[in-house]
């Protein structure tokens, strides 16, 4: 099972050949069983050019199947952690969202597709991450 981030669907629908594009295309014509979390949805819409985008990616994305944190404390102070030790192996990580994203992979064993040099860089601090 994979967990789709928000790189993946921006350039998906823009058009964008890229190798997770590629990967994710793979994925869609084969079954395989993939989902998003809330903020990857939210970052999605979030790219919308028009109100009519917007519409047509709520309508698609809101189909799709949402992985959540596990806790509504201890998974947040664990993706902090995420943070913290990547920042003291001197890795900074642009956004702290994807530190959330990560956490919701790893506790949920999803394998992570992205286009996003944040995953590859914590996933050197966080062994458990799987990346696709």
């Amino acid at each position: 099972m994979y967990l789709v981030d928000t790189s993946v669907w921006l350039d998906y629908f823009r058009n964008r050949s890229t190798q997770a594009v590629t990967q994710f295309e793979e994925i869609l014509n084969g079954n395989t069983p993939f989902g998003i979390t809330s903020v990857i949805y939210q970052e999605v819409l979030q790219g919308a050019d028009s109100p009519r985008d917007f519409s047509k990616l709520q309508n698609y994305l809101a189909t799709q199947k949402f992985y959540y944190p596990i806790d509504p404390i201890l998974s947040y102070e664990q993706a902090a952690d995420l943070y913290f030790q990547c920042r003291r192996q001197g890795i900074t990580i642009r956004s702290t969202i994807d530190c959330l994203i990560a956490q919701v992979a790893i506790e949920h064993n999803l394998r992570l597709l992205h286009n996003d040099r944040d995953f590859t860089q914590i996933a050197t601090v966080r062994k458990n991450l799987i990346l696709a």
